[in-house]
């Protein structure tokens, strides 16, 4: 059996080969990008690739590439089940309300009056989002009935581009003065005031509908689960200086102390539900219940690297280093024996 690997730098590609190398898997890279893609796979039994929601060539094909090979009969990572609701939080609102997963009260209007007349009668802080954005991209918090109608007007009027120059130069401010980044990356922030990131212009201005969610006052912190088939695995992440969001923050913790299992065993059993191969559950809090702001089959790997173990599908606590991404290799393989 051969597995077809899709090169690509920051994602899990390398670390995919690094597995395959050191358990003498028969694999070869392609080029999804190419047009004879459909050939290149021509007696491969498995396709990986893993594709990021800012990349401008991925964002327009990525997700029909998988559905028609997955059609054909070769085994996909990431598969249908797990990446069609891939950065869009419109698509996660009712898949998750469909299963009765516990998410943090959402609402999506297609209507400008009907939109209009919900903010006259609803209580504030809420959280506007756009469907897209990783990183807390697009997220923002809406203080009161105005600040709603103004963006419910701007949302079925001229509408948002994907990219927010003004809240990337902040956040790359805020990385810059905690020696996170360097000038260069500020001065590509003021470029990007005139030019946006390619991803930005395939995408064009997001209009035609609004996205609220509920405020849940006194969150420092979320808690990202990652379940990878049967496997879990989680992080702290702590909230920026003067902020509401955790996503993309950099402040993270490790100890398993620090998470409760009965929120690990609700994300197993909801992975179970959505017969998703990897996804990464995120978490706040309201009265000590956890609520799902949002789901993720992807996630950075760098962040990851100092969890002190994981969780297997009873709950048993397994200490030590571990490879999620050999995880995925495996299960891939052993969808195929089954």
């Amino acid at each position: 059996m051969t597995l077809a690997i899709h090169t690509e730098k920051n994602s899990f590609s390398e670390r995919w080969i690094t597995y395959c190398q050191e358990n003498q898997i028969p694999y070869k890279t392609i080029d999804c990008y190419r047009s004879d893609i459909v050939k290149q796979l021509q007696g491969c039994d498995f396709l990986m690739w893993h594709f990021s929601q800012n990349s401008p060539k991925a964002i327009l094909f990525a997700k029909q590439l998988f559905y028609s090979i997955e059609a054909s009969g070769v085994k996909v990572f990431p598969d249908f089940n797990t990446v069609w609701h891939f950065d869009d939080k419109v698509g996660q609102k009712y898949l998750l309300e469909a299963i009765g997963a516990p998410l943090a009260p959402t609402w999506v209007f297609y209507d400008k009056h009907e939109a209009l007349e919900w903010a006259s009668n609803a209580d504030f802080p809420k959280v506007f989002k756009l469907r897209g954005g990783a990183g807390s991209q697009n997220v923002r918090l809406v203080s009161s009935k105005e600040d709603a109608s103004r963006l419910i007007n701007r949302a079925f009027g001229k509408g948002f581009p994907s990219y927010d120059p003004m809240g990337s130069m902040r956040e790359r401010w805020r990385n810059f003065n905690l020696g996170r980044t360097n000038a260069r990356d500020l001065l590509e922030g003021i470029a990007r005031f005139i030019l946006p990131p390619p991803y930005a212009v395939v995408r064009g201005r997001e209009r035609g509908y609004i996205y609220f969610q509920e405020y849940i006052p006194g969150n420092d912190h979320d808690i990202r689960v990652v379940v990878i088939k049967d496997k879990a695995f989680a992080i702290k992440r702590m909230v920026r200086a003067n902020d509401f969001r955790a996503s993309g923050s950099g402040d993270i913790h490790y100890d398993r102390e620090l998470f409760n299992e009965d929120t690990i065993r609700l994300s197993l059993n909801i992975a179970l539900k959505l017969k998703a191969q990897c996804i990464a559950f995120d978490y706040i809090h309201m009265n000590n219940q956890p609520l799902l702001v949002e789901i993720s089959y992807g996630f950075t790997p760098e962040g990851y690297a100092a969890c002190p173990g994981y969780w297997d599908e009873d709950l048993n606590w397994h200490e030590g280093k571990f490879n999620p991404y050999g995880w995925m290799v495996e299960d891939l393989i052993k969808q195929a024996s089954q």
